[in-house]
């Protein structure tokens, strides 16, 4: 009895979360229905000091309350339980959801890294054909303007 008593209060105060007025006030309608059986154990209204049937009634009577509002804790832990099992759910879900969308984020930034690799790639092909373009350019125009120069210098001798 007393160890049922122990794990309830240690539950209520392992935990913030739970609806703490409430199951608060259950286990204190408890202790109250303790403290009558308590009561109600310690008369004797018998002959010589003996318990009477009526007497053993009402205690029976207690210890069936207390065994009724031991129900009704148990019944708010599970739902409470249920509650918190349910937004762990959901938050597992949510994060899911979170991961999924930021993998495909990453997919989307390596798909758009590689093209433009592939555009830098390309805008490099094009920058070194117009350098071997000029080049030739150049040397060509250097060769003809020496061959001009050299076949004026002829001519004028």
């Amino acid at each position: 009895m007393y160890n049922l008593i122990l794990v309830l209060l240690f539950t209520l105060y392992q935990g913030p979360q739970f609806d703490g007025p409430k199951l608060e006030r259950m286990v204190q309608d408890r202790d109250k229905l303790h403290a009558q059986w308590r009561s109600s154990e310690s008369k004797k209204s018998g002959i010589f000091g003996n318990r009477t049937k009526k007497d053993m009634v009402e205690t029976n009577e207690w210890l069936e309350r207390i065994v009724s509002k031991d129900n009704q804790i148990m019944d708010e832990l599970r739902m409470i339980g249920s509650i918190e099992t349910t937004v762990i759910s959901q938050e597992k879900d949510d994060y899911k959801s979170i991961t999924v969308k930021l993998e495909q984020d990453v997919q989307a930034l390596k798909r758009a890294v590689v093209e433009r690799d592939k555009e830098i790639e390309s805008k490099l092909r094009e920058r070194r054909t117009f350098e071997w373009t000029t080049l030739i350019f150049f040397l060509s125009t250097g060769f003809l303007a020496w061959w001009v120069y050299r076949s004026k210098k002829e001519a004028v001798s």
